[in-house]
């Protein structure tokens, strides 16, 4: 995506150092960071400078290729068990962070150099999965269409593109009069943040709506689909995503309003059966709590917002069952949320 006139990455490795866009300063600064070590790294997935499914997963190869160039410049193998270990620690809910983690852990079994090449193809692959997606889910917007997503699924969340977001661009760049409306997603308002600064940046027209005020728009008929992302799918398509998702979903069905995720195949974990079996990453209270942002004069702030004394619950997804998903946008194709067809997307890997 282009930014003041250059083309950016949401993160990328320059030798041994890992590069991204520190995504807690936008949409009020744009920021590079680099992490040298993989704890640096590691730290910047937990703390959500890198965040997103796809960045995170890219994030998390890249940190189990700089851990193997650490032990073997200080010829200690223990810090490569400990490096998966505090790297599959960062974001528990995040699928692509364990795919990519695993993949590293075993090139990198073979030779360091090894570690870092499949760390390269798997941003690469991450980049021609979402461009892949947002063609097939072209396929779904009519022009002229109103849609809904919440939380951030575009270009930052992944490499490049985004998952929920490339239909949008794609649609946007054939052509097509759209309109998103963006959920806010408290409480550290990823849609308010990122999704509204990424579709001003490429001119498509969105407004950024309260959360609660999505009922009222699908009442009034002005929402014409729903796509959303996705942190982890199950093996019968039931799906992790940002909290507030699963209200989304119902009251979609409710209003007979198509609800689509759209996420490579790497999200998917055909090792947990169903939602039951997915963690559901609990953060801070002070994001609840608190609020930060940037006044008038350009200076940041941290405000508390609620009631001093009372503490808060903060869970960081919800899972949304598969009977309320319409269909699923992956690399391959749109499929179906069932056993059978999640089955059959890994059959035809």
């Amino acid at each position: 995506m282009l930014v003041q006139g250059k083309n950016y990455k949401t993160i990328w490795m320059e030798g041994a150092s890992v590069f991204m866009i520190e995504q807690n300063k936008l949409p009020f600064e744009f920021d590079i960071i680099e992490c040298k070590t993989y704890q640096k790294t590691c730290q910047a997935i937990k703390n959500m400078t890198v965040r997103g499914a796809g960045a995170i997963g890219a994030a998390a190869g890249y940190a189990m290729a700089q851990a193997f160039q650490e032990a073997s410049k200080y010829k200690d193998d223990a810090i490569i068990e400990k490096a998966k270990i505090d790297i599959e620690a960062t974001r528990p809910t995040a699928r692509n962070l364990f795919y990519a983690t695993e993949r590293v852990y075993y090139a990198g079994k073979i030779s360091t150099a090894n570690a870092f090449t499949e760390a390269e193809k798997i941003a690469d692959q991450d980049i021609s999965d979402t461009r892949a997606i947002g063609n097939f889910g072209n396929e779904l917007i009519k022009n002229k269409a109103n849609i809904l997503t919440h939380c951030n699924a575009g270009w930052l969340a992944f490499v490049d593109y985004g998952t929920a977001l490339s239909p949008v661009y794609t649609a946007f760049y054939q052509g097509k009069e759209i309109f998103v409306y963006v959920d806010e997603t408290r409480p550290r308002g990823q849609g308010a943040r990122l999704t509204a600064w990424e579709l001003n940046n490429a001119g498509i027209s969105h407004r950024i709506i309260a959360d609660n005020a999505a009922a009222g728009l699908m009442a009034q008929g002005k929402i014409d689909l729903v796509i959303v992302g996705a942190d982890r799918i199950a093996a019968n398509g039931d799906t992790a995503n940002k909290i507030g998702t699963l209200d989304r979903a119902i009251l979609a069905n409710f209003f007979k309003i198509p609800f689509y995720v759209a996420a490579p195949s790497s999200t998917f974990d055909i090792e947990c059966r169903s939602g039951d079996g997915i963690i559901i990453e609990e953060r801070s209270q002070d994001e609840v709590l608190f609020q930060e942002g940037m006044d008038e004069n350009n200076k940041w702030h941290k405000i508390r917002v609620s009631s001093p004394g009372s503490s808060a619950f903060n869970p960081s997804f919800d899972v949304t069952p598969a009977q309320l998903i319409t269909g699923i946008i992956t690399e391959k194709g749109m499929i179906k949320p069932t056993t059978e067809a999640v089955g059959s997307l890994f059959n035809s890997l």
